[in-house]
């Protein structure tokens, strides 16, 4: 049994399937289909020096890495390494030749500072400790059971405020990116993030293939997106809350539990089952948000970081 460690082909649907496959067996929690893993490797910013990597045995994709450099931090030097193996293939070299193949390509574009999510078990924190990394913030991974869920009921949004969804934004999406860039500028999190390349965001996330405009909810006040709640779908009748956020002067007011509601609402009338998010364990505000929904933890992810010398 030899493992091979080689790059992706992006033209290659097959590799786009293993991969995504690979990653909904690694982490179930996250939604992944292989055109929109393609779509990623075909999408990504040059300034990240993105390099997908896969992990063979006898032929088999078994083991994925997402490697990029965080372009969208004002901090130069940030690296993202993201390992992920089969729960079938583990402990056979795999996870250690994709980290070290990682860890080489990043410090050659200049990375200094290496960031990795590892799932919170003994395990996972083991091997990252294995290889020089500690462990910092954590996020939870949450579910909740559309079928079954006693969702909040209809509210009618406060004076002056209306409720949309993304889809009436198709002729100029400019307002929600910029929603988004000051949302995501205060999010909790070890790196911060600027987003400031509008085009780049018209292509990545506007016209991902898993953003969902119709199940998407804005709300807008006098006449401007004030909070929304992103809509993310997959084929297997899953939802995955992609972001929930309020500008800052609006916040305190329930417009975030406002958005949400109406769409998991709408999802569930679309007939989506099962609904996933994640939450930074710091965020309380929006994980009591999401426990008044009925989500429950599902898994625990920890963030851990190496000093490149």
């Amino acid at each position: 049994m030899t493992v091979i460690v080689r790059d992706v082909r992006p033209e290659s649907s097959e590799d786009a399937a293993a991969f995504s496959r690979v990653r909904r067996a690694a982490l179930p929690f996250m939604l992944s289909t292989g055109p929109q893993v393609a779509f990623d490797w075909a999408h990504a910013h040059p300034d990240g020096h993105g390099r997908p990597l896969v992990a063979e045995i006898d032929g088999e994709i078994v083991g994925t890495a997402q490697v990029s450099l965080a372009y969208e931090s004002p901090e130069p030097g940030i690296g993202d390494v993201n390992i992920y193996v089969h729960p079938g293939h583990r402990r056979r070299g795999a996870g250690a030749l994709l980290l070290a193949a990682a860890e080489e390509h990043l410090a050659r574009v200049g990375a200094t500072t290496l960031y990795s999510w590892v799932l919170d078990e003994p395990e996972g924190r083991a091997f990252a400790e294995r290889h020089g990394y500690t462990g910092s913030r954590s996020a939870h991974f949450l579910t909740l059971d559309l079928t079954t869920a006693e969702l909040p009921p209809h509210q009618d949004p406060p004076a002056g405020v209306e409720l949309r969804s993304a889809a009436d934004f198709a002729a100029d999406p400019r307002p929600l990116f910029e929603l988004d860039a000051r949302t995501t500028a205060d999010e909790p999190g070890d790196v911060a993030a600027e987003l400031d390349d509008y085009p780049h965001w018209l292509a990545t996330t506007w016209r991902h293939p898993l953003q969902d405009h119709e199940l998407t909810t804005v709300a807008l006040a006098d006449g401007r997106p004030v909070a929304f709640s992103v809509a993310l779908t997959d084929d297997d009748g899953r939802i995955c809350s992609g972001m929930t956020g309020t500008a800052p002067e609006f916040r305190g007011r329930g417009l975030a539990k406002l958005v949400k509601t109406a769409t998991l609402r709408k999802a569930r009338a679309a007939g989506r089952t099962w609904a996933v998010t994640g939450n930074d364990t710091e965020n309380g505000p929006m994980l009591a948000i999401n426990r008044a929904f009925g989500y429950r933890i599902a898994a625990t992810e920890v963030r851990h970081v190496r000093r490149l010398g």
